[in-house]
C-alpha cells in the first residue's frame, strides 16, 4: 500500500511541477483510501503557506480530530517545520517520506512527539527533486531558506 500511495503523491508533485511550481506532493490517507491530495503551489497562488502539507490538509477538508488520528501522511519529500507543526497540530499518527536528500526537515522532533516516520529513499521522488534543483537552483535555495 506504501507504494500505490507514495505514487498519489508523487503524481500531485508533478501536476505542481506542470504547473509552474515545486515538485513536491502529498495525500492524506484515511482507512486504506486518499482523502485528500495536495502539492506545493508557493508560485502558482503567490503564497508563502501553501506547501504540499498545508495544500493536501486544505484539501482534505475538515474532519474530526478521532479520523486525523488514524490517517497517514505521504509526501514527496520531508516536511518542513511548518508542515511538521501541522502534522502535530493535528496529531497524524504517520508520515511516509519519499526522499529527504535535499531537505531533510524535523524527522526527529516528529519522532520524539510520538510520530512514526518512514523515509523510503524512493528513486522517482529523488529524481523528480534532482531535476527541479538542476534546473532552477536559485529558485531551490530561496525555497529552502538559504537566499
Amino acid at each position: 500500500m506504501t507504494n500505490e500511495f507514495l505514487a498519489a503523491a508523487v503524481a500531485e508533485a508533478k501536476l505542481g511541477l506542470e504547473e509552474g511550481g515545486f515538485p513536491i506532493g502529498a495525500v492524506l490517507v484515511l482507512d486504506g483510501e486518499v482523502i485528500g491530495g495536495g502539492r506545493n503551489r508557493r508560485f502558482q497562488r503567490g503564497s508563502c503557506v501553501f506547501h504540499a502539507v498545508t495544500d493536501c490538509l486544505e484539501r482534505a477538508g475538515r474532519l474530526t480530530a478521532k479520523d486525523y488520528r488514524r490517517s497517514a501522511l505521504y509526501t514527496t519529500l520531508s516536511p518542513c517545520d511548518m508542515c511538521a507543526g501541522a502534522i502535530l497540530l493535528y496529531r497524524i499518527p504517520r508520515v511516509v517520506i519519499g526522499d529527504n536528500r535535499h531537505f531533510r526537515g524535523p524527522e526527529q522532533y516528529l519522532e520524539v512527539r510520538g510520530v512514526q516516520v518512514e523515509v523510503c529513499h524512493d528513486e522517482k521522488c529523488r529524481r523528480l527533486l534532482d531535476q527541479y534543483v538542476r534546473k532552477h537552483p536559485g529558485l531551490w535555495k530561496e525555497y529552502i531558506g538559504l537566499k
